[in-house]
């Protein structure tokens, strides 16, 4: 009887380590995930506040002009990326940073006025936007050329590709679809090295391509 009583208390113990390792790995897993979305937010956060952040068709911008309050407008980049702004009529602005749009709209209204002073702020990004972030050369935003597609690897190629340490077997998709988030799992290695173009999905506004990186 004794016997069999220390070989309950065996299998207890094996089964309580066995619980323990297993939440471990959850708790790792889960830490882990917190911080990946933590250096999602935070890419994004850098991105935005970057003086580099060119506008885009769609982005939402507060214009104003110093001691003209009635000139102060907030206006959203059309398909064209222009606004109207009063004075100058249309003025193109996408594709230029936040102060070269500054300085591009008060050198037409130099014309109106005396040393005008520009200041700009995005209010809302446009929603064509999706962001590379992680192990990459040069994480930025992108926007998604007008009737055509963007995918996973185009993207990643064009902010210069992939840094010597990034796990390219595990980039990840991060979309937001009817308030929840899902993750898609991308293997560019399949792409670029077996050609396997049907895992190179095409990208939707919003969508933040992660390259985590590789652990050694």
């Amino acid at each position: 009887m004794k016997n069999y009583y220390f070989v309950f208390l065996a299998l207890c113990a094996v089964c309580g380590l066995g619980a323990c390792s297993s939440a471990k790995i959850q708790d790792k897993a889960s830490i882990q995930k917190q911080l990946e979305q933590q250096n999602v937010l935070n890419g994004i956060e850098t991105i935005r506040s970057s003086a580099s952040y060119t506008l885009q068709p769609g982005d939402l911008v507060e214009i104003q002009v110093f001691k003209e309050d009635d000139m102060q407008r907030t206006l959203r980049l059309n398909g064209n990326g222009s606004v109207t702004f009063p004075l100058v009529g249309n003025i193109h602005l996408s594709g230029l940073t936040l102060e070269e749009a500054e300085q591009k709209l008060a050198g037409q209204l130099m014309a109106y006025l005396r040393n005008p002073q520009v200041s700009m702020l995005v209010k809302e990004y446009g929603n064509k936007t999706v962001y590379v972030l992680g192990q990459v050369k040069k994480p930025s935003s992108i926007e998604i050329p007008p009737e055509k597609s963007l995918t996973v690897l185009e993207a990643i190629s064009s902010v210069g590709g992939f840094t010597d340490i990034a796990n390219t077997s595990k980039v990840r998709v991060l979309r937001t679809k009817d308030g929840k988030q899902e993750s898609l799992d991308v293997d560019v290695a399949q792409i670029t090295k077996q050609g396997n173009k049907l895992l190179d999905i095409a990208l939707m506004p919003g969508d933040v391509v992660f390259v985590p990186q590789s652990m050694f």
